[in-house]
């Protein structure tokens, strides 16, 4: 059974949503019994490794079925009939991706909307369009394994948005760029969240402070919170229980990293850093 968590009503229809969905790993549980919703704008997941960010994604994504529960995407349960209609409106970019470092990064591009079942006569504007997106277009031409650390990353949200999706999740997308680079895609991701609903797994408290308009804050494969960013930054100064005057309090003043993670780490009961 999970244990108890504070959540946040939202007033938003939500365009993915999981209930009571449970994870198995052999004897681990991955997820026990999480129920949330994801409204338009940017969602982070906020959590350590192996709190269940990723397996959350992979049923998001419909790469995985929980062991019980539901998941409904774009209002429908991704049932086999559905499930490759449903994929063509949602884009992922995981922690890593393969790619041929040859292909030029228009060809890559092109190639996931080719794969996303993108019509012949649309990839190519539709690949234009998606590096246009990222601030990509320039380097069109350049060969993917000649691409630095932050440029490979902004490729892969072009791959991502190529098919213009509904719903798009990011696994740890800042992981491994340099301070500059994270500010620029933080920058990007609350781009995309006025296109499409994002859900953005991540361990890093500056990124929610940053990007996201709402929270779930997952710790062992159980949810502890859902809510606004300025809500889980009130828990410290407002024990038990968060009221309006706290988060109001809160999102007058600048949320920052430092904020997220006294938030996290009231919930957590450590010390410990996230992450």
């Amino acid at each position: 059974m999970s244990t108890p968590h504070r959540t946040a009503a939202s007033g938003s229809q939500p365009v993915a949503a999981v209930a009571g969905v449970t994870v198995q790993y052999g004897s681990t549980t991955a997820l026990d019994d999480v129920t949330l919703t994801f409204p338009a704008g940017v969602t982070g997941l906020l959590g350590p490794n192996g709190a269940g960010k990723s397996t959350l994604l992979s049923l998001l994504s419909t790469a995985r079925r929980p062991k019980t529960g539901d998941v409904t995407l774009l209002g429908e349960t991704p049932g086999r009939a559905r499930v490759q209609r449903l994929r063509k409106q949602i884009g992922v970019l995981p922690q890593s991706f393969g790619y041929y470092p040859r292909f030029t990064v228009l060809e890559f591009t092109e190639y996931a909307a080719w794969l996303r079942k993108v019509p012949a006569a649309q990839r190519r504007d539709r690949a234009r369009e998606a590096l246009r997106l990222v601030q990509m277009e320039k380097h069109a031409h350049s060969r993917m394994g000649a691409l630095s650390g932050g440029m490979l990353r902004r490729v892969g949200i072009a791959q991502a948005m190529v098919n213009e999706p509904s719903l798009v999740l990011l696994d740890e997308p800042t992981v491994g760029l340099d301070p500059a680079q994270r500010v620029g895609f933080r920058t990007l991701i609350k781009e995309l969240g006025d296109r499409c609903a994002v859900v953005m797994s991540t361990h890093l408290a500056e990124d929610v402070a940053h990007v996201c308009d709402r929270v779930a804050v997952l710790l062992e494969g159980t949810v502890r919170f859902t809510g606004t960013v300025a809500e889980l930054c009130a828990l410290p100064s407002s024990g038990a229980d968060t009221d309006d005057a706290d988060a109001d309090a809160v999102a007058a003043k600048e949320i920052d990293g430092g904020a997220v993670e006294a938030g996290y780490l009231h919930l957590a009961g450590t010390e410990a850093v996230a992450g």
